[in-house]
């Protein structure tokens, strides 16, 4: 301290021993903190990492649910090259097999075992006979064309189809008589071609 005209004049001294320990445990906070940090990050990155993957499994296991549903595994609703040949093989099928003439029932039968198979083949069978009697009989003549075949499922070798006819009978020295029928009929694919393996009149 020191007094000059007066007036007192207070030396302070500035030291800096004391500074370094109030910053060191600042530093030393501030790296223990980092390694927690650090292992935060990696647990967060994990945790996304596994939630992204379970939300894959699920995603692809609906998917899969998705694509085998029964809309999506009938060809009928998104095959149409597959679904007209189907049709197409079907109507000549019958348009074959159910239409004969007093003249020509052997070809018809011979007809029916090509494009038949099956239940359809064996019911057939067992009422030709009666057909070829009728027509030498009463000289009947029958024509069959197809309408309307409509393929309601389609997949696996297998077609389910409707289908509606249209059917002249004519017999000799008489009008023609028309009728309307209609069939559900299954058919299947064998050697690449279709065949009727089930006949159920509606």
């Amino acid at each position: 301290m020191n007094e000059t005209g007066g007036t007192t004049i207070v030396n302070t001294a500035v030291t800096t021993t004391g500074a370094a320990p109030e910053t060191e445990p600042v530093v030393e906070a501030a790296g223990e903190r980092a390694p927690g940090r650090g292992r935060w990050r990696r647990t967060v990155a994990t945790v996304l990492t596994v939630a992204l993957l379970v939300t894959g499994g699920v995603l692809l296991v609906e998917g899969r649910q998705l694509r085998d549903t029964p809309a999506t595994s009938n060809r009928a609703l998104t095959d149409s090259e597959a679904t007209t040949r189907v049709a197409g093989d079907v109507s000549n099928a019958l348009g074959k097999v159910f239409s004969y003439s007093p003249q020509a029932t052997a070809v018809t039968k011979e007809s029916a075992e090509q494009l038949l198979a099956g239940r359809a083949l064996q019911q057939y069978a067992a009422l030709f006979g009666q057909v070829e009697k009728q027509a030498a009989d009463q000289k009947l003549t029958l024509t069959t064309h197809v309408v309307r075949a409509g393929v309601t499922r389609l997949g696996g070798g297998n077609a389910h189809l409707l289908v509606f006819l249209d059917q002249v009978y004519e017999r000799e020295g008489k009008a023609a008589t028309r009728a309307a029928a209609q069939l559900s009929v299954t058919a299947r694919l064998r050697d690449g071609r279709w065949q009727i393996v089930d006949i159920t009149s509606r």
